[in-house]
This record gives C-alpha cells, sequence and structure tokens, in this order.
C-alpha cells in the first residue's frame, strides 16, 4: 500500500490522509504482515515515517535488497533473522531528496578555485581573492591552453562590496585566462587574456539575454558578463577541466554526507548527460540522480527522442528546464518593480530581465506539455513567474504535469492563487533566507519585498505542495541548514527575515522527503518510509520534531542508506 501515492489528494483531503496515513502504521505495526527473515532490519525508538503522523514512533523497519518489506514493533522484529541495526534514540527518517540543485556542476566545481566568502570559503575581500588565485596559480602549474577557473565569489559579501574587474584578474596573470564564476551560477568575470580568447571586446554588442559590462563612460568591458554573455566564457573555461567525470565520486559522497538519497542535475546540456552516463557506468554513483536537459537550447526534435521516465545505472532523465531570468542577488533576476538600489550603470528604473521571449515560452510549454515532458522553469523574480503561468494557462493542459516553478522567490499572493489552480508546484531556494537575506533587504528589494522572499508560509495556508532546495553547488547541499534556514529565517546578522513565512520543522521537513518526490513524480518509490518503498534512509543523532527550531543546526547525519546499502557513515569515509 502507497498511501502517499494520493498525495495530490492530500492537499484538497488533509485531515482525511492523516487519519489513514495513522492507520496504516498501525497496521503494519499490527504484526499481520509478519516475516522470518530480512537482509537488514532497523529499529530506532524515533522513526519519522512521514506518513502524516507528527512525531516519531519505536518501530522496526525490515530490508531485503533494495525495498522496505515490513514494519512492525519493535517486539515483533526480534523474531526476524538477519542483520539487525539497533539505533536506539537516534532517529531515521526517508532518505532526503534534493528538489532542485545541479550535480553536474557540482562535481565540476569540486575542481575549480573555491573562492568564495564564509561560511563556504576563506574569500572576505580582494585581497583575499587576489592571495587565493596566486597560490592557486603557483599550485597548479597549468600547461598551455588550461585556464585558471574560481567558482563561488560574491559581491554581496565582499568588504569592497563590487565585483572583481578585468584589472584586478590581470594582476594574477596576463599570459594564463583566468575565469570567476559568481556564486549564483549567472554571472562571471574574466580577465584580458580570457577576453581576448573568446573575443569580446568594445566591439561586441549585448547578446539576447544578457549584458556585457563596460567602465563607466566607455565601451570597454570591464570583465563582468552576464547571464548569455557569460556563455562562451563558461564554455571556454570547462572544455579545459581535465577529466571532468574525476568529480563525480566527490559530489556524490558530498550529497551522501548530508543525506541525500536522490539528487537532481537541474540544468543538464548533452555533453553533461554524456559524462552523467558515464560517471553511472563506471559506478560513480551511489545515489539516484534525476537530470532535466535544457530545453531552449536543444531542438524540440531532438528532445522529443530523449528516453524520459527510466533509470538506467541509476541516472534518469526527468524531464526538460526552462530559464525564464537570472539571480536576485546578482540583480539580474526579472522583477516587476525595480530593484532597491540597481548595479552600477544601470537606471533607476531597472528591473532586471528575462532570458527568453514570452512567446518563446508560450511555445516549448505547449510543445512538452502535449508530448508529456515534465517542465522545470527557473523564475527568480516575479516578473518571470508571470510568465510561466502565462505558458501554463496558455497551454491549457489538462493532465497530472506536476509543472515545477524552480526558485519562486519574490511570488506575489495573487501569483500563488494562480499556481495553485494551475497545480504549478513552487520549489523555493530558502536558504537564501541565511546567505542573502541581508543583501535582499538592504541592496535588492527592502525590507517589505525581502520580508516574502519564499513564501513558504502563504503556500502552507494554501494547502498547496511545495519543495525547498539549495540549489548545490550554488550553497553546499546541507539539508540540515535547508531545515534550519527554512524554520527559523534567520539571516547572517542574526534577523528573522520575514517572521510570518516561517514555518514548522514537519512541514519542512515534508518539502525535503514526500514532496519532493511527489515534484519528481517518485511518491510510489520515496519520501516516506512503507513498506513497497525503496529502502532510502538517513540517521540522524536525535529526533528533529523534539528539537527547538533555532537548535536544529546540532543535528548532525549519522548515516544514509540509498536502495538498502550504507553509502555514508559519520566518521568513517572508506565506503567510498
Amino acid at each position: 500500500m502507497h498511501l502517499v501515492s494520493v498525495l495530490n489528494a492530500k492537499y484538497q483531503f488533509a485531515s482525511f490522509c492523516q487519519f489513514m496515513a495513522c492507520i496504516t502504521v498501525m497496521i503494519f505495526a499490527s504484526g499481520s504482515f509478519a516475516i522470518e527473515k530480512a537482509d537488514i532490519i532497523f529499529t530506532s525508538n524515533k522513526t519519522i515515517t512521514m506518513v502524516g503522523e507528527k512525531i516519531a514512533r519505536p518501530l522496526s523497519i525490515a530490508v531485503n535488497g533494495e525495498r522496505i518489506v515490513w514494519i512492525g514493533s519493535p517486539e515483533q522484529a526480534k523474531n526476524i533473522l538477519g542483520q539487525h541495526i539497533i539505533l536506539e534514540d537516534k532517529a531515521i527518517l526517508p532518505g532526503f531528496i534534493d528538489a532542485h540543485g545541479h550535480a553536474s556542476y557540482l562535481a565540476l566545481t569540486s575542481q575549480f578555485v573555491n573562492v568564495a566568502s564564509p561560511p563556504v570559503g576563506a574569500v572576505e575581500g580582494i585581497k583575499d581573492l587576489k592571495a587565493v588565485l596566486k597560490k592557486a596559480l603557483a599550485d597548479k602549474k597549468l600547461q598551455p591552453g588550461e585556464w585558471l577557473i574560481g567558482f563561488g565569489y560574491d559581491d554581496s559579501l565582499l568588504k569592497e562590496q563590487r565585483h572583481p574587474t578585468r584589472d584586478d584578474l590581470d594582476e594574477i596573470s596576463r599570459e594564463i585566462p583566468v575565469y570567476l564564476i559568481h556564486v549564483s551560477g549567472h554571472l562571471g568575470v574574466a580577465n584580458s587574456k580570457a577576453l581576448s580568447i573568446t573575443k569580446i571586446s568594445a566591439a561586441s554588442p549585448n547578446p539576447p539575454g544578457g549584458k556585457i559590462r563596460r567602465y563607466l563612460s566607455s565601451s570597454e568591458p570591464n570583465g563582468v558578463v552576464e547571464e548569455t554573455a557569460a556563455y562562451p566564457l563558461q564554455k571556454m573555461a570547462m572544455a579545459s577541466v581535465k577529466n571532468p567525470i574525476d568529480g563525480y565520486e566527490k559530489a556524490i559522497q558530498v550529497y551522501a554526507r548530508h543525506g541525500i538519497t536522490t539528487a537532481q542535475d537541474g540544468a543538464a546540456s548533452a555533453p553533461s548527460l554524456a559524462l552523467l552516463k558515464m560517471a553511472a557506468k563506471k559506478g560513480h554513483l551511489k545515489i539516484d540522480i534525476i537530470a532535466y536537459v535544457v530545453g531552449q537550447d536543444i531542438p524540440i526534435s531532438q528532445i522529443r527522442r530523449l528516453n524520459f521516465g527510466q533509470y538506467e545505472n541509476r541516472v534518469k532523465l526527468g524531464g526538460i528546464k526552462l530559464i525564464l531570468d537570472g539571480s536576485p542577488q546578482g540583480k539580474t533576476a526579472y522583477l516587476s518593480e525595480p530593484y532597491l538600489k540597481p548595479p552600477s550603470g544601470e537606471a533607476q528604473s531597472y528591473r532586471g530581465y528575462p532570458i527568453i521571449s514570452q512567446a518563446a515560452v508560450n511555445e516549448r510549454i505547449r510543445v512538452f506539455s502535449e508530448a508529456k515532458i515534465p517542465i522545470l522553469a527557473h523564475a527568480n523574480g516575479d516578473a518571470a513567474a508571470d510568465m510561466l503561468i502565462e505558458g501554463i494557462k496558455k497551454a491549457n493542459i489538462k493532465t497530472d504535469h506536476r509543472t515545477v516553478m524552480i526558485h519562486a522567490q519574490t511570488l506575489r499572493e495573487d501569483q500563488l492563487d494562480e499556481m495553485k489552480f494551475l497545480n504549478i508546484i513552487p520549489s523555493f531556494f530558502s536558504a537564501h533566507t541565511f546567505y542573502w537575506g541581508d543583501w535582499h533587504r538592504d541592496s535588492v528589494l527592502g525590507p517589505i519585498r525581502a520580508n516574502r522572499i519564499s513564501p513558504t508560509n502563504s503556500t502552507v495556508r494554501r494547502n498547496m505542495p511545495f519543495t525547498v532546495h539549495n540549489d548545490a553547488p550554488i550553497v553546499p547541499p546541507n539539508m540540515v541548514r535547508l531545515l534550519w534556514a527554512t524554520t527559523n529565517r534567520l539571516t547572517r546578522s542574526g534577523k528573522i527575515l520575514g517572521e510570518g513565512q516561517r514555518i514548522s520543522i514537519y512541514e519542512t521537513l515534508e518539502a525535503i522527503t514526500i514532496n519532493a518526490a511527489y515534484q519528481h513524480f517518485e511518491e510510489g518509490d520515496k519520501g516516506s518510509i512503507e513498506v513497497g518503498k525503496l529502502a532510502d534512509f538517513v540517521i540522524v543523532s536525535e529526533d528533529p520534531l523534539r528539537m527547538t527550531k533555532k537548535s536544529l543546526m546540532t543535528l548532525k547525519i549519522i548515516a544514509t542508506y540509498s536502495r538498502g546499502q550504507e553509502i555514508f557513515r559519520l566518521g568513517d569515509e572508506s565506503l567510498f
């Protein structure tokens, strides 16, 4: 019995489903499904099944192969032959599901220079940035044709409150091309050598959906590129990476360490998808990865020939991804009202811009929905959200489409009403409340709009399914921090950003387990602890439902199991 296969109905008949969930657990615990032996039997005093009960209970879970075959009382479990794992007061939950992220990008960036600010890196100012890059240049001993690539610089956190420029990077080298990727992934900065190689000059026009930033009162590029203008530099830089497949094993270790058993590759290209499948064949993937190819880059005829919906060596093509706008922290997201403080050189009326036209959005959504291909759409700004809503309206989709609005950070109340009616699922980048909350309040949006960023409680009040995510590698895939950030909404300075949008610990756990499974059309296999489902588990140091919200950062991931196999255990790195 898979109670959560009716998850969509849950949001219309929540109390009925919660009642049925409790009945389900009671039946399992009654012993009606007793078995004689199993491969592994987990017993915990604090089992959180995520089937409606908002408390942890003493339960035992029996696993054969990849699936759960029995759930019952610890007393009954003593009679089952097999390997018994007694967790005592450590809590066991369904494995965490990455509702949105970039597995291939995480694998690649693991090989780049870390130029992030704390707590991810050590760069606090331009001086630190230069020191890190100079050391990396000396250590790497780059060969001709290779690039020095850094990832994660954040102008909002640098002491100078600005982007580095080509002049700053020319101090690192004038012979080696240097390219730094902004923490958002939507901007970058290049030195003069890199600009020369990619033929970006004073004569280069801004491409559609992007901008080449210039020196004031000049057409000469200052090194900073936005959105589509960054594509040539990123492509050239990444092509110079040696053995790009090597990063996948390291990326999977990162996911497993954070309790993630299903991750997403949320903007796959044909080359990255090929690398991902190669890594899978080599056995590097010990978790499931669901890939979404960028749907605005590939001809529609080619997309229709792809094999959607079936796992092969732990990789599944889940659908397509449309990228409608940019980044709010990078001030390229498409807003309906102007930014509080526009980027240098922009007018006070600056609202960001779309990456593709409304006509292209409408056409792509129509074609993909007719082919029953699931759609993810990146929409940070509320004007971009309007574009997705219009596209879904015009497509008039009659099937269970589960279109997902990725990030959905500046949604208005009227948009949530329309999204509920249209069955669009918001996946909130709620880690922003910590990482960039102060920046959003003081520079990007102002206090009124910033208090509403990632409006999770507005969604809860509407009884809508939603998920939350980290968008790795934009921020690390730390699910404990995501749980803490979503429930507390504390900024780096310790201020609450939007008290009215805080939600409960259980509601947040739903967003990273059963709701995330539902978003991916996998609620029949994942997201809750039920007989017949995959044996994906995360074991944590204590019961999070009994913790205070403020103390959640003390929660530790003790072990992670994917399809019945232990892939992480605290203090033991020999599993890889």
